[in-house]
């Protein structure tokens, strides 16, 4: 993936140098793009259609989630079971900070983190945007908000085909003033139900540390 800094840059540049233009939303709503930056819905009332809403229940970490990895980063940290997950320094893909393996299955993960705050919403659009440069039919297929360890996220599920194999990436996102975290779950698509309870299981170990 891009860095999340130049590609959120790059963006806002192409907003900025915009006069009040029309543009498209993937699920096809009409917006006005405004050369302050901004945007709105050309129907008002398509806003509250769109709302992604916040989900009722409270998640935590499981009571066999016994070790804690911290960020080198940023004041965050993901509680997580040694026994099924294997984790190690990212080498593999250089804008991740850690690499997670489901020890007994083919269920992986990743942890990005940036020292940039990024409104949610707008981290969406640029996660969407990065995987799409690998997998250009990536969509979103969920996204909601939740309260993890009394830390609000934003949750997204996005399909995609990355040569010829159907994927699956399930993740948190979340950003404050101190800096921006994708933690991420991926497989394939026909894997992703057997494994939701996994990719569960290690996201909601997220929380985020007083230092």
């Amino acid at each position: 993936m891009k860095n999340l800094f130049l590609l959120t840059i790059c963006l806002l540049t192409f907003l900025f140098t915009q006069a009040q233009k029309k543009a498209v939303t993937e699920n096809g709503d009409e917006v006005f793009l405004y050369e302050d930056g901004t945007w709105k819905y050309k129907n008002e009332k398509e806003i509250k259609a769109n709302e992604t809403l916040l989900n009722p229940k409270k998640f935590k970490k499981n009571e066999d989630a016994t070790f804690l990895l911290k960020s080198n980063k940023l004041n965050i940290g993901v509680w997580l079971n040694p026994k099924k997950w294997s984790f190690k320094k990212a080498d593999t893909n250089t804008e991740a900070e850690y690499e997670f393996q489901l020890k007994d299955g083919d269920l992986y993960g990743m942890a990005i983190t940036e020292k940039v705050e990024i409104p949610l919403e707008t981290l969406k659009y640029i996660a969407l945007e990065n995987g799409r440069g690998a997998a250009p039919d990536l969509k979103i297929i969920h996204e909601e908000y939740r309260m993890v360890n009394g830390v609000k996220v934003f949750m997204m599920q996005m399909n995609g085909t990355m040569q010829g194999i159907k994927f699956s990436y399930y993740g948190y996102y979340f950003s404050s003033e101190k800096g921006t975290i994708q933690l991420i779950t991926y497989t394939s698509q026909n894997l992703l139900k057997e494994y939701i309870k996994d990719c569960e299981e290690l996201l909601n170990g997220f929380v985020e540390l007083n230092k």
